[in-house]
């Protein structure tokens, strides 16, 4: 089996951290990894996570604590670890764990099924696989932002935003040293990066429940991931992601 890595990008996650590393460790521990690691990055919190993460890390050798110079965003979190991992695959996930990590195995089974070097969980691709929903009105708003994907960045995926990825090492170090974006439109510009580079990705269908708490605010966060798509297509005008 290979080294694994799990990155987890954190902001105020006090009060949810503690199961979820409880969970990555216990999951991996038994999954038949050669071995792994999991990367808490904290993105300038102002509550308890920098100290609960590190607390682990005095008790477990295998997580490790990465701190952002303030509170700079998911993109500059997941990026941040990404580029730190150094594993032989490495996933990011939400620190709620919404997709929870035993769906970690599907995707690496897909990887090797497929050959491809990004792998991504989707809401989208089966439905019945959600537990628990986001209301009526974030779950329209979320089919819009994948249609404004589609025409204005030409991803052909269901769930850009699901935050469970799969990324191969080099497929790690090669996107995320290209990625700009530091909010949460940056999912979109990674997925955007892998495809221009000649990674294969390949979308599948993972369990999720929402979890609430979600640091994503409808109305402002909207206009700014629309902002993202376009921000993508300057970018790759200017050649940036060459």
């Amino acid at each position: 089996m290979a080294v694994i890595s799990v990155v987890i990008p954190a902001f105020n996650e006090q009060e949810r951290l503690p199961a979820t590393l409880e969970a990555v460790l216990g999951h991996l521990a038994r999954g038949g990894w050669s071995g792994f690691e999991i990367l808490v990055v904290d993105d300038g919190s102002t509550d308890g996570t920098r100290a609960i993460a590190e607390a682990f890390s005095k008790r477990h050798s295998e997580v490790h604590v990465l701190v952002n110079p303030g509170n700079r965003g998911k993109g500059f979190s997941v990026r941040h670890g990404m580029l730190r991992a150094e594993g032989d695959w490495v996933l990011f996930t939400d620190a709620d764990l919404s997709a929870p990590i035993t769906e970690l195995e599907k995707l690496f089974e897909a990887a090797r099924e497929h050959q491809a070097d990004v792998i991504i969980g989707s809401r989208a691709l089966d439905r019945s696989l959600i537990g628990v929903h986001q209301s009526l009105f974030r779950e329209q708003a979320g089919r819009v932002f994948n249609l404004m994907v589609r025409l204005l960045v030409g991803l052909p995926f269901w769930d850009t935003q699901c935050g469970f990825k799969l990324f191969s090492a080099r497929a790690a170090r090669e996107v995320f040293r290209r990625v700009r974006l530091e909010g949460f439109g940056f999912d979109v510009e990674a997925l955007f990066i892998a495809r221009k580079l000649g990674f294969r990705v390949v979308e599948v269908p993972v369990r999720w429940d929402h979890v609430e708490g979600t640091k994503v605010k409808l109305w402002r966060d909207s206009v700014e991931m629309f902002l993202d798509l376009l921000r993508v297509r300057f970018n790759q005008l200017r050649g940036l992601y060459r």
